[in-house]
């Protein structure tokens, strides 16, 4: 395994190693001033694994995958650990790195916590900050075997540097070490995310502490180099490195885009032209321009609003305050907090992305824990562990069709080690009503698909795919599936229909946006059977305003939005002959 520096410099550099010091997420002056003496690459053992894994395909997961354990290190904030503890452990065992694994059980329990699925590591440790030094979870030939891959960590802080090793070493994890010449390379967790398909994203921070003139004392490699690396350990090939923000000191990427799943990038957003706003703007459109998702489509851009401080000042006046650095745990989402005024739209945001997952907040502000004034937050002390036996199921959501004559092909892609015995599409059209199944077929490599049977125009698809492997596994695709679902709209093709049902609409529902009262004028000169529905951005009924007969004539329907959360909602006149849509944001109380 990876060797701690010798005893006389980790006793000379107590102050800056301690176990009981809280170090924040970035450098500490007296840690800066010690990064021209700090050895970062270290001796290796025999048990070290110091070459590119060997397979013909190496993938890393998506964080949405499945997970077995949740791992973080406890120190400095005990309650936002409890916290954790009690979401994630609904979910997968948390593997607790401490000192003392007693003082932690005992820390819970006292306060009212349970211990049902919690694993101890008493490891030795310098800081809180898990997801930047914590093993990366890597797939060997897709899907077969779980091995880690450790980086060298940017910050002298020994202990943190050897935790995969440590980790690996106890659950018989193989790990691959990027720790030692020609194939060493500093990186950290916060600065990474991947697509499960390939394709990995940091910001121009992981060329710049690996390039000749970083203070870090490792090989030197140019950005084409840690290209080639990060492709020979972790399978990612395309590598999407986006220019720094001027004001997030740390320059990780979590603390402002999150990829929730294949195609969707949940990106905190700023008041216009202020903070870091204008350079993520920028840096979403290089993304837009130059890459596609793993489906060949355009990345799907989900903004969440970046809170400011009480005093409504943003970085640099403020902590760098964000919603993006939540966690994928299964079917639960752990999201850090900070006021409810912003906590609610971020929220409805979040659970919006992601349909039948049990969305929890965790207050990272407060002044008993003031977590992100360390300058990180939730997925900052967290890293997830890939499952040791996943059944990968990716499918990209069936987009809305004008369609009304042919079925609708669903088409999944669906992996295991041992294969697949069987697969199943389910699907219904009314979101009160119980899904019909159909079996799906197997089409070549690892595609399964089927249909759907031609609907009338305004209809509403809800859908999920199941599969079951040769072994016996069983997933679901949403993991939260059926409470979770994909969803599309059958528009229809009738063009004159919708001009004139557009023109029916097409006086505007007021006031828009609205926190009250709301009213939708409708003026048709002929009656006509159909629904007006308001529906949330994933497509779920929210209020049926109308269903039935539409008499001709002028006429106004009313919405009450007094307890309807904050957000953009849409309202649909559904008929025989089409559909047409607007808009309707409601501000909430």
């Amino acid at each position: 395994m990876k060797k701690l520096l010798p005893l006389i410099l980790l006793i000379t550099s107590h102050s800056i190693f301690s176990q009981e010091e809280m170090l924040p997420k970035g450098l500490t002056q007296e840690e800066k001033l010690f990064l021209e003496t700090y050895q970062f690459s270290a001796p290796f053992s025999e048990k070290d694994i110091i070459t590119p894994p060997v397979g013909s395909e190496i993938r890393t997961p998506g964080q949405w995958e499945e997970v077995q354990a949740v791992c973080i290190t406890w120190t400095g904030f005990p309650s936002i650990h409890r916290d954790l503890v009690e979401a994630i452990q609904q979910e997968c065992e948390v593997w607790i790195v401490c000192s003392d694994s007693n003082a932690v059980k005992n820390n819970i329990t006292s306060n009212g916590g349970s211990l049902i699925n919690t694993r101890y590591f008493e490891l030795p440790y310098n800081s809180i900050w898990m997801r930047d030094y914590g093993p990366n979870s890597v797939y060997l030939e897709g899907v077969d075997e779980l091995v880690f891959v450790d980086w060298i960590y940017n910050r002298p802080r020994p202990n943190d540097d050897v935790t995969p090793v440590g980790i690996g070493d106890q659950m018989n994890i193989p790990v691959y070490s990027m720790t030692n010449a020609p194939n060493d390379l500093v990186h950290t967790g916060g600065n990474f995310m991947a697509d499960g398909f390939g394709t990995g994203f940091s910001s121009l921070l992981v060329d710049e502490e690996n390039d000749a003139g970083s203070p870090f004392t490792i090989s030197a490699h140019s950005p084409a180099a840690v290209d080639a690396l990060i492709d020979d350990y972790q399978g990612i090939n395309p590598y999407i490195k986006m220019t720094t923000l001027p004001y997030d000191d740390i320059h990780h990427i979590d603390m402002h885009m999150k990829l929730m799943n294949e195609e969707v990038l949940l990106v905190g957003e700023f008041p216009a032209g202020s903070s870091d706003g204008p350079q993520i703007e920028l840096n979403l459109q290089y993304i837009q321009d130059n890459y596609v998702s793993a489906f060949g489509t355009p990345f799907k851009i989900v903004r969440v609003p970046m809170p400011p401080s009480t005093g409504g000042a943003y970085a640099p006046s403020a902590y760098y305050r964000t919603y993006a650095n939540n966690i994928i745990v299964n079917k639960t989402v752990i999201v850090p907090t900070y006021r409810e005024e912003y906590d609610t739209t971020a929220l409805r945001i979040i659970q919006e992305v992601m349909p039948g997952y049990n969305v929890v907040g965790i207050d990272v502000d407060n002044t008993g824990a003031n977590l992100i004034a360390q300058g990180g937050a939730l997925h900052c002390i967290t890293k997830e562990v890939a499952s040791d036996d996943p059944l990968w199921i990716a499918h990209q959501n069936h987009p809305d069709t004008e369609e009304v004559v042919n079925p609708y092909e669903i088409t999944a892609m669906i992996r295991h080690q041992s294969g697949i015995s069987n697969a199943t599409l389910y699907y219904k059209t009314d979101f009160l009503g119980a899904y019909t199944s159909v079996p799906m077929s197997f089409v070549s490599g690892y595609d399964w698909t089927a249909n759907i049977p031609a609907q009338t125009e305004g209809t509403r698809i809800w859908y999920y795919i199941e599969a079951e492997s040769v072994s016996g596994k069983e997933q679901v695709r949403p993991i939260t599936a059926p409470d979770g679902y994909f969803t599309f709209l059958v528009t229809g093709d009738g063009t004159a229909q919708l001009e004139s049902l557009t023109e029916l609409f097409g006086q505007a529902a007021f006031p828009n946006p609205t926190s009250g009262l709301t009213c939708i004028p409708l003026n048709n000169s002929a009656a006509f059977d159909g629904s007006l529905i308001l529906y949330d951005q994933v497509g779920k009924p929210i209020e049926v305003l109308h269903s039935g007969k539409f008499i001709a004539g002028p006429r106004k329907y009313f919405l009450d939005a007094s307890n309807l959360p904050a957000g953009m909602y849409h309202l649909v006149l559904e008929t025989p002959s089409g559909s047409v849509t607007q808009k309707l944001g409601v501000a909430g109380k």
